[in-house]
């Protein structure tokens, strides 16, 4: 039994991974300019190996220099929120949480509308500026979250931490109405980079995007039997030798770095950490060493799609991501509320 578990498993991460690449390259094809799959193998292969493009493929700066980067940071981008959110769920024992529960995507969003409104950039790295002041304040907003909820509940139970998220969101909000009162000038981008956007992204974001992955998505996933402990309860999961402050804390820390490096990057791109794991978990049941990894390829695959549909929908017009995946992501998510309720009363 248990070998067949083990051959389900290694076959379903196959048709994850097939479906994620399958996707990947239909989204490098597609476009404003669509490319033949036969040129998108010889531009990316010669590309690599340094092989000079031939000259009867069109466009090839368009697949290198703009698509390219995009998808692959649609994909590592959705990969990570799908993760945090899939950690968020099984940390707190809530259906309904993902990365922004507690409040971090809307301190990470504050800090790199900062950024933007007062031209906050580092002359060697053009995005660092947006990127170290997301992840500063995604970490200050965890510290606050936390200090608060130490305050009003020393054993850092998951609804003092819920309700605390929230109202820090409600009070981020209102700074960034009022620092986008006060930039008049970059209400435009700010506004725009809130709902979300890959546009303009480059192989230096996918890199950096990637390494954030590793570290602190990888931190994730090796606390996937923790978090099978959560699901139990806190106490048991005490009893049976978690050390519950501190795998939450670790778990917090890492989701609060992974979404500020999405947040500087794609902006504010709601719904991902909140629908994806819903549908895997469908798949490969609650399981966390099983539902993260499937999520990183869930994630990616939703993302890809979302930043296709925005790109080719009002084509030459461009929709923000973050309204892509709002308006799926609840259509979805009220029809997975709806049938689980179903399931239960039945």
């Amino acid at each position: 039994m248990i070998k067949k578990q083990e051959g389900f498993r290694i076959y379903e991460y196959i048709l994850f991974a097939g479906i994620t690449f399958l996707v990947f390259i239909l989204c490098v094809s597609v476009g404003s300019v669509s490319v033949p799959l036969k040129d998108i193998f010889t531009i990316i292969w010669n590309s690599v190996w340094g092989i000079p493009i031939p000259e009867t493929i069109a466009s090839p700066s368009i697949i290198l220099s703009v698509r390219l980067p995009r998808v692959i940071c649609a994909a590592l981008t959705g990969a990570s929120l799908s993760l945090c959110g899939g950690a968020m769920q099984g940390l707190l024992r809530n259906p309904l949480a993902d990365g922004s529960t507690l409040g971090v995507s809307s301190g990470a969003a504050l800090g790199a509308a900062i950024a933007i409104a007062f031209g906050i950039t580092m002359p060697s790295l053009p995005f660092a500026g947006t990127m170290v002041m997301a992840i500063v304040f995604a970490f200050v907003s965890l510290i606050v979250i936390l200090t608060l909820a130490y305050k009003m509940d020393f054993s850092l139970s998951t609804n003092t931490i819920i309700l605390i998220g929230v109202i820090y969101s409600m009070f981020v909000s209102s700074i960034l109405a009022l620092i986008i009162t006060f930039a008049p000038d970059k209400v435009k981008h700010i506004t725009f980079w809130t709902m979300g956007s890959l546009s303009g992204s480059n192989f230096d974001n996918a890199l950096v995007l990637l390494f954030a992955l590793v570290i602190f998505g990888g931190g994730i996933v090796l606390h996937a039997r923790e978090l099978n402990a959560f699901a139990i309860g806190e106490e048991n999961a005490l009893h049976i030798g978690v050390n519950v402050k501190r795998v939450k804390l670790l778990i917090m820390i890492f989701v609060s770095g992974l979404i500020g490096v999405c947040v500087s990057i794609g902006g504010s791109i709601g719904f991902i950490g909140l629908v994806t794991p819903h549908i895997v978990r469908m798949i490969t049941g609650p399981n966390h060493k099983r539902l993260l990894p499937a999520s990183l390829f869930g994630g990616a695959t939703f993302l890809m799609l979302a930043d296709l549909v925005a790109r080719v929908l009002l084509n030459p017009l461009e929709l923000p991501i973050g309204v892509v995946t709002s308006f799926v992501g609840a259509i979805l998510f009220v029809y997975i509320f709806y049938t689980s309720r179903r399931k239960t009363h039945a």
